[in-house]
């Protein structure tokens, strides 16, 4: 299978957060974490890392992310949890994979946004050389916002700012090889709207970088008409097109996938019933529509778990399941 859309830090093992924040000290929020049996003090993590099954909001979720995040600010717990996550994926039968990550939210204790791709880099490679039949690749995001204010608290100074977004463009014009393959907009869409970064998008159109855009997901579907307008071929989620039907008939013609998540969706209440979720509609419609984990752990996830959920609650079939598939597959980078 391939999947085109999962976050690093919303995919790493809650056994492997609670080794690296031992090792590096990291205050897990967690009273007398390390004083429990080990078992207990993983599940403890797990469930500080795992949204409820229906959240407040996409910010609400994002909150999950925190703690991952905190112990993803070395070169070799990066490179640890991006070799993890590949191990994880083959057994869930993903053989095809595209990594997504902030490289900027790990640059709080000192790395440089170079060191933490290049350390994603070497995961990747040592994923694939230890799982043969495995193909990984990374998706490198923006985030909205950072150039107002660090995604994450104590951020240094020159990881923000009107050019940062820009500069991260460069650094993957300059690292883009077979495995660090395009970019991404990430982050808290209703707050910072996908048109305010039209010209981030012509910026790295020019630079010949591919790219996919976090759309319809928190924002409606002037989000997902923002993205079409940025050039793009992929949109992560992009659901709420449904609300704009014209529009979802304009993905079908210009052949845009989406990148859909259905329980990340129903854990950020996307739509307010799970019944509601347009997937099945969208896919009727010739959208090419694609099932992705989105965060594997945060979201308590699997294709496998996905691909279920799919045909108990929207009727898909063995065969548009293919199908989809088939969408994935054309629309890797």
């Amino acid at each position: 299978m391939t999947e085109l859309h999962v976050h690093l830090d919303g995919s790493i093992r809650p056994g492997t957060v609670y080794e690296l924040a031992r090792r590096q000290g990291v205050d897990t929020g967690i009273p007398d974490l390390y004083r429990m049996p080990k078992k207990d003090a993983i599940d403890a993590l797990s469930k500080k890392m795992t949204a409820l099954p229906s959240g407040q909001d996409l910010n609400d979720y994002l909150e999950c992310f925190r703690l991952p995040l905190a112990v993803l600010q070395e070169e070799d717990a990066i490179e640890r949890a991006v070799t993890e996550l590949g191990e994880d994926l083959l057994k869930d039968g993903v053989t095809t994979a595209e990594i997504r990550f902030a490289p900027l939210s790990c640059c709080t204790k000192g790395l440089a946004p170079k060191d933490v791709i290049r350390a994603a880099e070497r995961g990747a490679r040592t994923a694939m050389r230890l799982n043969p039949g495995l193909t990984l690749s990374l998706i490198i995001c923006c985030m909205r916002g950072q150039e107002e204010q660090p995604f994450l608290e104590s951020a240094r100074e020159d990881l923000t700012g009107p050019e940062v977004n820009f500069r991260l463009v460069d650094l993957v014009a300059e690292l883009k090889n077979d495995v660090v393959k395009a970019m991404d907009l990430a982050g808290a869409e209703a707050l910072y709207p996908t048109e305010k970064y039209l010209p981030l998008f012509r910026y790295i159109r020019e630079k010949g970088i591919p790219f996919t855009v976090h759309a319809g997901e928190a924002d409606g579907a002037r989000s997902v008409r923002a993205a079409i307008d940025a050039g793009v071929t992929r949109i992560g989620h992009g659901v709420r097109v449904i609300e704009n039907r014209l529009l979802a008939q304009t993905l079908a013609v210009k052949k845009i996938t989406l990148e859909c998540c259905l329980l990340s969706n129903f854990q950020t209440r996307v739509f307010m019933n799970k019944e509601d979720h347009p997937i099945k509609q969208l896919f009727d419609m010739g959208v090419r529509v694609t099932l992705n984990t989105d965060n594997r752990t945060v979201s308590g996830t699997s294709m496998q778990k996905e691909i279920e959920t799919a045909q108990r609650l929207f009727g898909f079939t063995d065969a548009d399941i293919r199908k989809m598939q088939e969408y994935a597959e054309e629309a890797l980078f």
